[in-house]
């Protein structure tokens, strides 16, 4: 898994609430076993029309949001279905933060696996940063997660707060076998144990 540090870029904004894992990434895309290509298809239908030709009005195909690092958007982002594409959709086309009032539970601890940020903050306050995303000229931002600021293009700083274990996850970039083979040892020592009590267990 990548592991996350600064990441520095557009803010693309996205002013829907209850998007959920099919608008994010369609259904005709989950036959796919690789993560490489999927961006292409992160929000089809609203980025393309029926023609599969691009819709000139939505954020990520105008400039410079077609660049985006970073997307704003409204609470309750991820719901729906538990399909991992949706955090692979997203970094692959190379979104690697998320910032919303509030996620679904399955898609957040989905994208912490998957090595991107979901940035849970107060409603005003995405609102502020949605205000400064929307304007070219000052919607690139950085994203310390060492730091824990969002820094706008006019240098002022904004906190915000993660948990201490998943902020470690994304700092070393674990997965969950990662994490598990952190005690290899100790899987060792108990393999071997039960092996001497239990030796039937590891009988080919």
């Amino acid at each position: 898994m990548k592991t996350f540090g600064t990441i520095s870029g557009a803010a693309a904004t996205l002013k829907m609430i209850n998007v959920d894992t099919d608008q994010i990434i369609p259904k005709q895309y989950l036959s796919a076993i690789s993560r490489i290509g999927l961006g292409k298809g992160l929000f089809h239908d609203f980025r393309y029309d029926t023609n599969n030709n691009e819709n000139p009005d939505f954020v990520l195909n105008r400039e410079p949001y077609r660049d985006a690092k970073i997307l704003i958007t409204s609470e309750n982002f991820g719901c729906g279905s538990s399909r991992e594409h949706a955090p692979w959709s997203l970094d692959d086309f190379g979104i690697r933060c998320v910032i919303a009032p509030s996620f679904a539970d399955i898609f957040f601890n989905n994208c912490i696996k998957n090595g991107l940020l979901l940035i849970i903050m107060d409603e005003d306050k995405v609102k502020k940063l949605m205000t400064v995303a929307e304007n070219p000229q000052t919607c690139n931002m950085t994203v310390d997660l060492d730091a824990q600021t969002i820094v706008l293009a006019d240098g002022t700083s904004v906190s915000f707060e993660i948990e201490p274990f998943r902020k470690q996850r994304l700092q070393e970039g674990l997965d969950d076998i990662s994490i598990t083979l952190q005690r290899r040892d100790e899987i060792a020592t108990f393999e071997a144990k039960q092996k001497a009590i239990m030796p039937w267990l590891y009988r080919p």
